[in-house]
């Protein structure tokens, strides 16, 4: 095997959420520690023999495993219409007429809300506790779907790069805050929970609420569940265009002409509101609007750019996407969440796979506001008992 600077291998990432040693994995593919080591360290290209070898102990392709580093295509494109100036601006790029024709992504076009075809019908009987569907597409496809719960738009947008690397992968994402997304997953409704709560005791993100809820789930006895970063962001005040109310300080909030929006309890972004007023001796009834509840972090954004309130608490990257202002007040870690046996289905292990490829990170990079250093990387496995 020969040093190949083109070729980028996904193979440690995978190994490691699988929970296998380098050892493990040479014995199961037939051949050398010193072969995994390599290759994982990019110091030699696989012959196909190996990479086949590496994708059938891994369960997985061998594209998921190993990609080539290409330079980026540039073409010219001709911008709508009122688009941004001055700016890097994230796009979307369409083929009208024989011409590329460039859509800024900002304010609600960065986000696309659609009617999703349906799988099936079906009436639920609250007497026999029974639902019967009637599929309305294939059952084949429907074995290859994964589901996602969680607040970040930035699931979404994961979601769609897989299933453009994987055409037979479907993701699903149901908008839950954090402790439901959780919730969601410890009663077997989801695949993975996004999560960016604080626990200010420990110091540390999401890993002690996912300790409690397998601790106080029946169900969960002898069971693990596996942490994985998504990303880390930036949390704090989004406020209007021009900072009209020259808003500074968390101590604004309390000001008379000053009326903010909220999230609903368990979400990440409500709880970052109540422990910055806590730290300033605020009271929460001092704030106007602080039960005020919007759905989202895409409602918290739509009601400061439409001017029902002037802050609430977000991300810099819905800032950026919405043209708002922001005020930094905590540095949150968003987290996946998942069951160890969820990591051996294969629409699972196909989707985590993507998180470490450079068309998934550059994504959350330019987001602005992501820091992608940690992205893939198993945090934490939490045992219920």
């Amino acid at each position: 095997m020969k040093q190949d600077s083109d070729l980028c291998n996904n193979l440690k990432q995978i190994r490691l959420r699988l929970g296998m040693s380098q050892q493990d994995l040479a014995a199961i593919a037939g051949v050398s520690r010193q072969t995994i080591g390599g290759v994982e360290a990019g110091q030699y290209a696989p012959s196909t023999t190996v990479a086949l070898r590496l994708a059938g102990a891994l369960g997985c392709q061998v594209e998921d495993l190993f990609w080539l580093e290409q330079d980026a295509v540039e073409l010219d494109a001709i911008p709508i219409r009122d688009f941004p100036t001055d700016q890097v601006t994230r796009l979307s790029l369409a083929r009208v007429g024989g011409q590329w024709i460039a859509h800024p992504l900002k304010g609600g076009t960065a986000f696309r809300t659609e009617m999703v075809p349906a799988d099936g019908e079906g009436r639920y009987d609250s007497t026999t506790q029974m639902l019967r569907v009637h599929l309305l597409d294939d059952l084949e496809k429907l074995h290859r779907t994964v589901v996602i719960a969680g607040c970040t738009p930035a699931l979404s947008l994961w979601a769609r790069a897989a299933e453009r690397w994987h055409p037979d992968l479907r993701v699903h994402w149901t908008l839950d805050n954090s402790m439901c997304a959780l919730d969601r997953l410890c009663c077997g409704e989801v695949h993975l929970a996004g999560m960016h709560l604080y626990d200010a005791a420990t110091q540390d993100h999401n890993v002690p609420f996912v300790k409690t809820a397998l601790q106080t789930q029946a169900a969960l006895q002898n069971v693990s569940a596996v942490v994985i970063n998504l990303g880390s962001w930036e949390e704090g005040l989004l406020i209007q265009p021009g900072n009209p109310l020259h808003l500074k300080t968390i101590e604004d909030l309390t000001r008379p002409d000053v009326k903010i929006v909220n999230r609903e309890a368990g979400a990440g972004s409500r709880q970052v509101l109540e422990r910055s007023l806590q730290a300033a001796g605020i009271p929460p009834q001092a704030v106007r609007g602080f039960d005020t509840l919007a759905a989202g972090h895409l409602e918290v954004a739509r009601a400061i750019a439409t001017g029902q309130a002037s802050a609430g608490v977000s991300t810099a990257s819905v800032a950026a996407a919405f043209g708002l202002e922001f005020i930094p007040l905590h540095h949150s870690r968003y987290d996946l969440v998942t069951l160890q046996s969820y990591l051996e289905e294969a629409p699972v292990q196909q989707l985590l796979s993507t998180l470490g490829h450079r068309r998934v990170l550059s994504q959350l990079q330019t987001l602005g506001g992501y820091d992608t250093s940690q992205t893939g990387d198993i945090l934490s496995t939490v045992m219920s008992s």
